[in-house]
């Protein structure tokens, strides 16, 4: 009975103060009432609590108490919740035709993730969308850091959200995320292990197009420009040949090899890193630095661009929707709405290229690996037509995993046609239900964004326990 009562008063102690959350009924942009439950809030985290944490939850639209729970990271890092959920997964998207300048309006997504899973859209780390610090110091994070505080953040929201602790639970998020993703997976899955109350109904997690390896994942690049014919075979001969399959960080006395890959770098400079068919941005800048990951893909079109009438449909590129986010979340009255807190975010970025972070972890091939021999569930998917992280660097480290085949590569299908190409693998030692690995036929860099049809039926197969 006494340690009871002391288990009670430290949840008590742990939840008290820590969750701001709000209900909101109606957004400026969307005509009437919003036809989902959203709710948006602050988690406080850190040693002293003094980084606030912002969050959009939006309930199942088909059953909140049986559905899993989602919490979706998106990558950047920097870049807010909100772009997953305006652009990829989420209920609400901007109607871009019909913008005139003025305050951006909505329609409805058919294919939100939101149909099928409770889910959180998290600004993390702090700096990220309305995410904030009370003081100067919290404003500093690292992969480690913000790890360990989105481990806090999920712990004390399922502490005021009780009615989901039964709920399976899934992390989820795509690119720099890659990063994220397992190493909070993880955090979870020791803390179940020690007991740590709350315990976390933790089943497993999905990623797509995820940043796993730094090195290997950029280095994987020349093999997919080989395979996709942006570059010619003499070129990727001649490259594996001189750079003897480095191409990050060559030997700087090998000549043959930096000329290589100045012709690769050449060939590849105009292409879209996020998707190869679709146009780049024209105000995007090359690449300086060969191969290197340089994230300009998160560099979103100035807004004077995108206000300009004239050519705007001629001048398109992808970008030019993000730039409506921008308008939207820095308006008082869509602030107000959601419950900002008054001047905590003077100017929201939908990814924040200017945080205080560092990226102190390199690879997390380490997280997948032990999270497979506990037994969990991973979901990991690539758009193919994404060069910025292509699936040839997460076929890669998958085969590190050494798992075993449990069903070889084959295609998967939607509405008759192939969708993308899959294989399963299991924890020989375990009976979990191990990795699917599944490509996008398509698809870019943040997949559903792309092909968001085909992620839906993916995403509602594999939380539903159907491969494929």
């Amino acid at each position: 009975m006494e340690n009871a009562f002391w288990v009670s008063f430290v949840a008590l102690i742990f939840s008290t103060g820590c969750v701001a959350q709000y209900i909101v009924e109606t957004l400026p942009g969307y005509p009437g009432k919003l036809p989902f439950k959203l709710e948006t809030g602050y988690v406080s985290v850190g040693e002293l609590e003094e980084v606030e944490l912002f969050y959009y939850f939006i309930e199942s639209e088909r059953n909140p108490v049986r559905d899993p729970l989602l919490l979706w990271l998106t990558g950047g890092p920097g870049c807010s919740g909100f772009s997953g959920l305006a652009f990829e997964v989420g209920p609400l998207l901007y109607d871009y035709r019909a913008f005139n300048g003025s305050l951006p309006t909505f329609v409805d997504n058919p294919y939100s993730w939101t149909q099928i899973a409770n889910m959180i859209f998290l600004d993390a780390p702090v700096g990220t969308g309305f995410s904030y610090s009370t003081i100067q110091k919290g404003w500093h994070s690292s992969d480690t850091l913000s790890a360990e505080a989105i481990y806090k953040f999920i712990r004390k929201w399922i502490l005021k959200h009780p009615n989901f602790s039964n709920n399976p639970l899934y992390i989820t998020g795509d690119s720099y995320s890659g990063v994220i993703v397992p190493m909070v997976s993880l955090e979870i899955a020791k803390g179940n292990r020690a007991k740590k109350y709350p315990m976390l109904n933790l089943q497993g997690y999905t990623l797509g197009n995820p940043v796993t390896d730094l090195h290997d994942d950029e280095n994987s690049r020349v093999e997919y420009f080989y395979r996709v014919g942006l570059i010619s075979t003499e070129l990727y001969q001649s490259v594996k040949s001189s750079c003897q399959g480095e191409y990050i960080s060559p030997d700087i006395h090998n000549a043959k090899c930096f000329d290589d890959i100045a012709q690769i770098a050449m060939c590849t400079i105009k292409v879209n890193d996020a998707q190869i068919l679709e146009p780049k941005c024209s105000f995007a800048s090359p690449k300086p630095h060969g191969l290197h990951w340089g994230r300009r893909f998160f560099d979103d079109l100035p807004i004077d661009i995108a206000l300009a009438t004239n050519k705007r449909e001629e001048n398109w590129c992808r970008n030019s929707h993000y730039v409506l986010s921008y308008i939207w979340a820095n308006d008082q009255t869509v602030q107000q709405a959601l419950h900002v807190r008054n001047g905590t975010i003077i100017d929201w970025k939908r990814c924040n290229k200017t945080l205080d972070y560092d990226s102190d972890v390199l690879s997390t091939v380490y997280c997948h690996r032990t999270l497979m021999a506990m037994g969990y569930r991973a979901l990991i998917y690539s758009g193919d037509h994404d060069m910025l992280i292509p699936y040839t660097g997460t076929v890669y480290w998958i085969k590190t995993l050494n798992l075993t085949v449990s069903d070889a590569w084959r295609p998967w299908f939607v509405g008759g046609q192939i969708a993308g190409f899959t294989t399963k693998f299991s924890e020989a030692a375990t009976i979990g239900d191990g990795l699917v690995f599944a490509t996008v036929k398509g698809g870019g860099h943040t997949a559903p964004e792309y092909k968001p049809k085909e992620c839906l039926e993916m995403a509602d197969r594999w939380l539903s326990y159907y491969f494929l």
